[in-house]
């Protein structure tokens, strides 16, 4: 069937059988579908939106247009396991629930990504790390997913490679925001891996990925749906991103936090409390605990033992990093030489915080890119950021500013003072966790 005919079909509205689907990314893949008719398809796509069937046949599609992995062979004793986010600021929650979930008894053969936009990429966060290798050789990868539980790479160029292409299309196309595009992008790559169970962090808030809190939901719905009709047993917690989730953006610094959580020492903050309910909700769905108390338990103990710090530092070295990280991160990790505090200029509460503004201050200090190329200084970001409801009074700090130069940091200073509202009366914070999604709940 020629592919013009394809795209007509969905141009006109009309639902494409999983043989054509087929023929698509294989022509993306192989190259002998041009950009033009790659655009079209999505247009097509994103007009007229796909059902259910559909979807579910394009994201198996993408999956299988290239590598799947598979983990029989290496008689693994225990469940095949991963989470991904739809990204965020401060969002580390990869560096620590990897490890956290092996240390129970998962194996977590995570592939990640770059930052894109103001949010930050777990890739660029691990690339701090002096020697870590985001892209070693398959042996490699598999030998640390069963010896150590969890190995966080790079997406390889055979892993549904039809993703990579039709994403570039999409991006200068206007057809990223579609559903049905990003379900199959997500699960596509994901599924690819040979998970037993995916536990997906959809963000809803001024930071979030999705522009309002009811499409959030729609794109978890879809996701536990489609997820769960390819064959893997797919749940979405849908997180908060009204704030940073940690108390700091950037890459050397976000490493810092992570190892803080990782050994005990920040077991009150938003970050611990939303990485423990992800990595619950995986053990439960995994058949590695009973129920959410009986996961917990489990965790607790995986962190005060040191096992999930161990399973981390162990990780890294294997990936080509220090031994010695989780002992001499200061030594390891890159400091910027300059930091400026940026201070309340009135007294109140922090009644919202443009939680986007500030991921793009953290790009324009040179932490993310502005362009797919741009190289990134793993040392500048924000630290000691303050919280929704957190009361203030004028030249109290708002945030820790770290910047390669004096210029940098003053270029930045009013983006990030306005990113913060103050008011005279408390306002509401909103739930760390605002919903759960299970296949049942969706059936």
């Amino acid at each position: 069937m020629l592919i013009q005919e394809i795209i007509r079909r969905k141009r006109d509205g009309q639902t494409l059988s999983r043989k054509m689907l087929d023929l698509i990314t294989q022509g993306i893949t192989d190259g002998s579908i041009g950009d033009a008719q790659i655009g079209a398809f999505a247009m097509a796509v994103y007009l007229n939106g796909m059902d259910r069937d559909e979807s579910v046949a394009l994201t198996e599609s993408i999956r299988d247009s290239g590598q799947v992995m598979h983990w029989h062979d290496l008689e693994l004793p225990g469940p095949v396991l991963d989470k991904h986010s739809t990204g965020g600021v401060g969002d580390l929650v990869s560096l620590v629930l990897g490890p956290w979930v092996a240390a129970c008894g998962g194996h977590v053969p995570m592939v990640s990504g770059r930052g894109l936009g103001h949010t930050g990429g777990t890739l660029d966060k691990l690339e701090s790390i002096p020697g870590y290798d985001i892209a070693p050789c398959d042996a490699t990868f598999r030998r640390l997913v069963k010896e150590v539980g969890v190995a966080i790479i790079g997406q390889t160029g055979s892993l549904a490679p039809a993703d990579k292409r039709l994403y570039g299309v999409r991006d200068v196309t206007a057809t990223v925001e579609s559903i049905p595009l990003i379900v199959a992008s997500i699960l596509g790559k994901k599924l690819a891996c040979g998970l037993d169970t995916l536990v997906m962090d959809v963000k809803v808030g001024s930071g979030a990925f999705m522009p309002t809190p009811a499409a959030s939901r729609e794109l978890a719905e879809a996701i536990v749906a489609i997820g769960g009709d390819a064959g893997t047993r797919t749940s979405v917690l849908l997180t908060d991103m009204n704030q940073p989730l940690a108390d700091c953006a950037g890459n050397a610094l976000e490493v810092h936090a992570a190892l803080r959580v990782l050994r005990g020492e920040d077991t009150s903050s938003r970050l611990y409390a939303v990485t423990q309910s992800l990595a619950a909700e995986m053990l439960v769905q995994a058949g590695l605990a009973g129920d959410d108390a009986d996961a917990r338990r489990l965790l607790d103990r995986a962190l005060n033992s040191g096992e999930a710090l161990e399973r981390f530092s162990r990780m890294v070295h294997g990936l080509g990093g220090p031994a010695d990280l989780a002992d001499r991160a200061c030594h390891h990790l890159a400091e910027a030489p300059v930091s400026l505090d940026i201070e309340a200029d009135c007294t109140g509460v922090i009644s919202a915080i443009d939680t986007r503004e500030l991921g793009m201050g953290v790009v324009e200090l040179g932490g993310g890119r502005r362009n797919p190329g741009d190289a990134i200084d793993p040392a500048v970001g924000l630290s000691r950021i303050a919280a929704l409801g957190e009361r203030v009074e004028p030249g109290q700090p708002l945030l820790r500013l770290h910047a390669r130069d004096r210029a940098d940091a003053e270029a930045v200073t009013s983006r990030l003072r306005r990113a913060f509202s103050v008011s005279e009366t408390p306002t509401d914070t909103p739930p760390l966790v605002h919903a759960t999604l299970r296949p049942e709940a969706t059936a």
